[in-house]
């Protein structure tokens, strides 16, 4: 930087796990707040957030450093999605520095230009839009190359998918005839003027009421509860609702769970809206994110579609959120910044003056707890849409009874049923791999995870052993380590396993199985789906991923192999996440004119939350779990911190939050809490023993109060260099 130049202050959020941030000096005109700076961080260069113009600091100027060089001539960040992020920062006590970045591409998080790249586009000339194709017939690619660029410009890859080399454009640009030129792509950002929406479906009564609700409030923050059956045309309102927005040139965000929900939810809203629909998920590039923030942040996109994160991309001009599936608990981040995705979209909601809609069959506690006190409108959808009948139930009792990998013989004779009668079924088995544990048959001796207080899961497939907890793979052993023996054999049963069964007892009837392990590759998902839904496969087996959502007209039957072990759950959350599961899986059945039938095979037939869920169904069990949860003062009746701590020792672990325990007890807050410390469910992972601490009060303000000071605490504590701590705000697992 010229020493010569004027400098001044500017404050910026470095992404570090530190709770403060740095000052440095920097050139007339200062970069607006929401700027990206490079700037020197001990013997790194990194880049950072502008956030104020401060007129002193707490270093000497003589000691602070100039930057490095300044990125943006504007704002990256708007005032808007800074503020958002400064609230998230506090409300879930993660340092700024670190919650920024989550706004941006990582494109931008690297330093690169917050801006579309140029493409390589091939013209036609003059003199190739003038020639006669006829001279080129000795040479058919040239001539079939000319006759398509005429008609207009294409990237390579566009004429590559036309089988056009690029030999044949380089011969016809050396004739004269091609040009090659970068340009920027276009994006429409005026696409409401020529908005056409296509026919949608007739609503019924409720369906209309709910619409009607929402519309009525679209120029002011509203928070709606769409609480529907499963089948009962969510979707459909959802599209009625965006249609006046759409028109009036006001930009929708639409958050889904699981990328593998976006590619259909996309074809239905492109199928209805002539809009710019663009999707934001995991399974994207970097450059494909990056343009599809540009085009949300410009307006060249009407409805974004996206999973978690997308709650942070900013909008020209957005005038609405809905979350489908809102109870799901992928909204929910695990690691780091662990923010949900559903409370901060009610946050920007609220400090945008728009509504937000949160649809689901089986609504989250907290959400019906909020409807019901008036936070939230509630909207209910009761019955099925079209001619859909909803799904008879049973519970099939299968203690003494014998078992082929999961699959009792009751369960196989009604697939037949219904296979025979020309129907899909669905089966759901939420354990991936062949099998959850590798055992010798002769001594006993299993596949423990050296790491981690779990078992290895047998992936026959590829033939490996893989921890699902620290990743850790090993070859599958072909004798045991411990007395030499051959039988190796599965204990347990996993998506794998069902899968070769059902392929020898129905050779007839094509299986397919959706999982993380035959879904990693970009397309395999959708690619599924749409062969589900053309029906191709008769046999559909899926953990949660195929649970969620899904639309398969022709699912007559579907099948509930193993859901006893969270019955007894340590969890109190266990027994809400079992019922909407269930519910979810459940709900695939008689989605059409077709009748449905549902079976859940379990040890524990009687067993009352079962019971209540097949005969009085979602509802009726949220009344009862909420009434249990306040004579508990359990959430939504109160609020909680979790603290995890890990380490290489398990007492390094202990004495750590012990002293933290008797800290939070001193400071004098009577009415919270203090649970703890105790082991999580998994005491070792990945190496590291872990432990927790529960804090848990019955309002928000003297919780937030004390965590906020303990956490200023701890920053000075010399255990925290051996000790990894951290902190999750309103957590949804406790482990």
């Amino acid at each position: 930087m010229d020493s010569s130049q004027t400098l001044d202050l500017v404050r910026v959020a470095v992404p570090v796990p530190l709770r403060r941030h740095f000052d440095y000096l920097s050139p007339l005109p200062l970069p607006a707040p929401g700027c990206r700076v490079e700037i020197p961080f001990g013997p790194q260069t990194l880049v950072g957030l502008v956030v104020d113009h401060p007129t002193d600091s707490q270093v000497p100027r003589a000691k602070l450093k100039p930057l490095k060089r300044v990125l943006d001539t504007a704002p990256v960040l708007g005032p808007d999605i800074l503020a958002l992020m400064a609230w998230s920062a506090g409300y879930y006590q993660h340092p700024l520095g670190e919650v920024l970045p989550h706004a941006l591409p990582v494109l931008v998080r690297k330093g690169e230009p917050a801006a579309y790249r140029e493409l390589e586009f091939w013209f036609a000339t003059e003199a190739g839009m003038a020639l006669d194709l006829n001279e080129l017939k000795r040479a058919a690619k040239q001539q079939q190359a000319l006759a398509l660029l005429r008609k207009g410009p294409q990237t390579p890859s566009a004429l590559k998918q036309e089988e056009i080399s690029s030999a044949t454009l380089t011969a016809l640009e050396k004739k004269g005839l091609l040009e090659k030129r970068s340009l920027e792509p276009s994006h429409d950002g005026d696409w409401a003027t020529h908005f056409e929406p296509g026919e949608g479906l007739r609503l019924n009564g409720e369906q209309a009421l709910a619409v009607a609700a929402v519309t009525s409030q679209s120029d002011r923050f509203g928070a709606f509860l769409l609480d529907g059956i499963t089948g009962s045309g969510k979707t459909e309102v959802y599209l009625s609702i965006l249609e006046p927005l759409l028109k009036a040139g006001r930009q929708a965000l639409v958050m889904v769970p699981e990328i593998g929900l976006t590619p259909q939810t996309i074809n239905r809203f492109r199928r209805r809206f002539n809009v710019p629909v663009v999707a934001m998920n995991s399974a994207m590039n970097d450059r494909e994110r990056l343009d599809a923030w540009l085009a949300c942040r410009d307006g060249g996109a009407a409805i974004l579609i996206g999973t978690r994160s997308a709650v942070f991309t900013p909008f020209h001009n957005l005038g609405i959120i809905i979350i489908d599936e809102e109870h799901d608990g992928s909204f929910k981040q695990q690691d780091g910044f662990r923010y949900h995705a559903r409370d901060l979209a009610v946050m920007r909601a609220h400090r945008a003056g728009i509504p937000i809609l949160l649809g689901s069959a089986t609504p989250s506690l907290e959400t019906l707890h909020n409807a019901r006190s008036g936070k939230y409108h509630h909207l209910s959808l009761t019955r099925r849409a079209g001619n859909a009948q909803t799904a008879r139930q049973v519970i099939l009792d299968i203690k003494n009874v014998r078992l082929q990998a999961g699959l009792s013989p009751q369960l196989e004779q009604l697939m037949a049923e219904h296979l025979a009668a020309g129907n899909q079924v669905m089966l759901f088995l939420n354990r991936r791999g062949y099998a959850p544990a590798l055992i010798c048959h002769q001594c006993g001796w299993s596949a423990a995870c050296e790491r981690c207080d779990a078992w290895y899961t047998w992936h026959q497939a590829g033939r490996r052993l893989h921890c699902h907890h620290c990743d850790s793979v090993r070859p599958l052993p072909h004798h045991c380590p411990e007395c030499g023996s051959s039988e190796l054999i599965g204990s347990g049963v996993g998506t794998e396993q069902l899968e070769q069964l059902l392929t020898t007892i129905f050779p007839q009837y094509p299986v397919v199985r959706i999982d993380r392990d035959n879904t990693r590759r970009k397309g395999e998902l959708e690619t599924h789906l749409g062969d589900i839904k053309a029906g191709k496969y008769k046999i559909l087996i899926g953990t949660q991923m195929l649970a969620k959502g899904h639309h398969f007209p022709n699912v007559t039957l579907v099948g509930l192999l193993d859901v006893d072990g969270a019955l007894f759950s340590a969890d109190f959350r266990a027994a809400e996440k079992l019922a909407q599961l269930y519910t979810q899986v459940a709900g695939r059945a008689g989605r059409a004119s077709k009748p449905g039938l549902v079976v859940l095979q379990s040890h524990h037939p009687e067993h009352a939350l079962l019971q209540d869920l097949t005969q009085n169904g979602y509802g009726h069990f949220a009344d009862t779990a909420l009434k249990e949860r306040r004579l508990l003062g359990l959430p939504p009746f109160s609020y909680q911190g979790l603290f995890r701590a890990e380490a290489n020792g398990r007492d390094e672990v202990q004495l750590f939050l012990s002293r933290l325990a008797d800290t939070l007890r001193s400071a004098r807050y009577p009415q919270v809490q203090v649970l703890g410390p105790i082991s999580g469910f998994m005491e070792r992972k990945a190496g590291k023993f872990r432990m927790q601490l529960l804090v848990q009060g019955p309002s928000r303000a003297p919780l937030a109060q004390l965590l906020d000071w303990a956490v200023q605490e701890l920053e000075g504590w010399p255990e925290t260099r051996k000790v990894r701590w951290s902190l999750d705000i309103d957590p949804t697992e406790l482990s």
